[in-house]
């Protein structure tokens, strides 16, 4: 039997039997929850013995075997009384249930055969016989706090990934291993782009002169952006008063995710900017403004700070220290379709520049929790169907996801697809018809009249320094020449070139061109192998003959001989391709 969400119910029925089988290897097991995950699933425990990868193929083995017996998925619903006294020996169960009776949800208990029941609210196969033996795999077993809280008992997660056929799950896991190859922590450091330090703190990374280059590369593009775009860059404290974000909503709807700071000399409580919207709203409204003066724009690179968990922290790609390419459009009505219409304009050029393709998505609010959003109906209304209709109207072929908007309003959502396939979510337009009112925001329109403007959030790519690490996986480390943090690795055949290879080395820097000289006495070899290494884009050999004719010999990145070429010339094909961005 077809089901409409068929991989979501096999991932969810491979998470029980996975329960199933851990249970029966280890019947004290205490059991913590099991939800489907994109491309597969998990399920937490809490044993007396630590479970390692050596343990997951007898897993897998177990869960094979419950397969083979066709066991059907039977859910029932439970009381409080009788779900208690089901899970009497399950904690972490009797927490939920202890929760859910008192929000007052319909508990449900799903069996899996005779081996196994758990509290879920369903989303299964029918019978195991659906699932394909060959598509799973469960992948590595790691640490995770109940409920993500560090004070409770951490347990272990087990990862499983799982596919409707055997030649999906055999991609996946290549792709996987490519990934493993591609990981821009394990590039970071081979290519010394940027550490961490444990005395200065989890996710705040520090770049090194290499590292910035590229991050400088990001943020210039950026700004070149801005400056097509009309922005003007201003520069914003990361230390803000709380008044500031009670006014904002961030303070209600953000707080936890917030970096408290206490002044010796004030008793007012302080926070780390989460972002840069609130400090822009002051300067808009720093002096009167009329209809003429709009659009007002304003970009800012200033760092941010989010107090992420620290299971949540990834590399480059999670981090409680970052910047972001960030501005704000203050506009009237009018005017919203046009400036949204230009953003969509430079951020599509941007990712075309840096070949990484992507589709969009109209970011919606989830019409079932309004608390947790600004603003009332009709705001919502009128703001979502302006993008929608921005959308439609442009021909821009986009889905739309409820629940994912911000909490001041809709937005588009750019969704970079890299070179694995992977999607992230870095570009956003958002519309805000919500701060500009609780700032009380005006411009005196035509007839003079006080207005409230509208307020457009937007970034082009994002955060520089999370941008930075997709980048390094995307291009493999294998920067183009415009972002590479070393462009020409200058390499002398023997003792006799060193000279002229400095000489080389200084007409090139002259043009800005990033060089490094490979002068030491390691033979011609390894000295070539080491550039290929740190996937500089040009390598120049010199040797008698090109020292004797003022010329170079060029190998491009890939080992590829691209011939002898006078010096003058050599500049003039870099300036170009560094110019274009190619």
């Amino acid at each position: 039997m077809e089901h409409p969400n068929n991989i979501d119910n096999i991932r969810h029925s491979l998470a029980h039997l996975l329960a199933a089988a851990v249970l029966k290897k280890h019947p004290k097991t205490k059991l913590g929850v099991g939800p489907t995950i994109e491309n597969g699933f998990y399920y937490d425990f809490l044993l007396s013995e630590n479970l390692s990868t050596e343990d997951l193929p007898k897993l897998e083995k177990e869960m094979r075997g419950l397969m083979h017996r066709k066991l059907g998925f039977q859910g029932e619903k439970l009381t409080p009384a009788k779900a208690k006294a089901t899970f009497k020996d399950q904690p972490f169960k009797l927490e939920l249930i202890k929760e859910f009776s008192k929000e007052k949800k319909q508990l449900t208990l799903y069996r899996t055969g005779d081996v196994f029941m758990d509290l879920c609210k369903g989303g299964h196969v029918e019978n195991t016989s659906e699932i394909n033996a060959d598509a799973f795999k469960l992948t590595h077993v790691a640490g995770a706090y109940w409920r993500g809280d560090e004070k409770n008992p951490q347990m272990q997660r087990v990862y499983g990934v799982a596919f409707e056929t055997k030649e999906e799950l055999e991609k996946y896991l290549l792709q996987q291993e490519e990934a493993k190859k591609r990981d821009h922590r394990k590039l970071g450091k081979e290519l010394d782009l940027f550490v961490f330090s444990d005395l200065v703190g989890s996710g705040m990374p520090m770049f090194t002169p290499k590292g910035n280059h590229v991050r400088n590369g990001i943020i210039n593009f950026s700004r070149e952006l801005n400056a097509g775009l009309g922005f003007e860059e201003v520069h914003t404290p990361n230390i803000n008063k709380a008044e500031l974000f009670k006014i904002s909503g961030h303070y209600d709807k953000y707080k936890e995710d917030m970096l408290t700071v206490r002044s010796q000399y004030s008793t007012e409580d302080f926070f780390m900017k989460p972002m840069n919207c609130p400090q822009h709203t002051q300067i808009y409204a720093s002096r009167p403004r009329s209809y003429r003066d709009l659009p007002i724009r304003y970009s800012d690179f200033a760092v941010l700070y989010r107090d992420e968990r620290p299971g949540e922290l990834s590399g480059l790609t999670r981090l409680r220290s970052f910047a972001q390419d960030d501005g704000h459009i203050f506009c009237r009505e009018d005017q919203i379709e046009q400036e949204i219409s230009n953003i969509l304009e430079a951020i599509q050029k941007a990712l075309k520049t840096y070949r990484i393709d992507y589709w969009m998505r109209l970011s919606l609010r989830d019409p079932k929790k309004k608390e947790k959003y600004l603003g009332d109906d009709a705001v919502w209304k009128q703001s979502q169907e302006i993008m929608r209709k921005l959308l439609i109207h442009k021909k821009i072929q986009h889905k739309e996801a409820e629940g994912e908007a911000a909490f001041y309003g809709p937005k588009i959502d750019i969704m970079a697809v890299d070179a694995l396939g992977r999607v992230w979510q870095i570009s956003t337009i958002q519309l805000d018809f919500n701060q500009p009112g609780r700032f009380k925001l005006a411009y005196t329109d035509k007839d003079g009249s006080e207005k409230t403007p509208v307020m457009i959030h937007r970034a082009l790519v994002g955060s520089p320094d999370r941008f930075m690490g997709i980048l390094i996986e995307h291009y493999g480390g294998a920067f183009p020449l415009w972002l590479a943090p070393v462009q020409i690795a200058i390499i002398p055949i023997s003792e006799n070139q060193k000279e002229y290879a400095w000489s080389v080395k200084n007409a090139l820097s002259t043009e800005n061109v990033r060089v490094e000289v490979y002068d030491s006495n390691d033979t011609l070899g390894k000295r070539i192998r080491e550039a290929e290494t740190q996937k500089i884009p040009y390598t120049v050999i010199v040797g008698e003959k090109e020292a004797g004719s003022k010329t170079v010999s060029i190998r491009g990145r890939g080992n590829k001989n691209l011939g002898e070429m006078e010096i003058a010339q050599f500049v003039l094909q870099l300036r170009n391709e560094i110019e274009k961005r190619l």
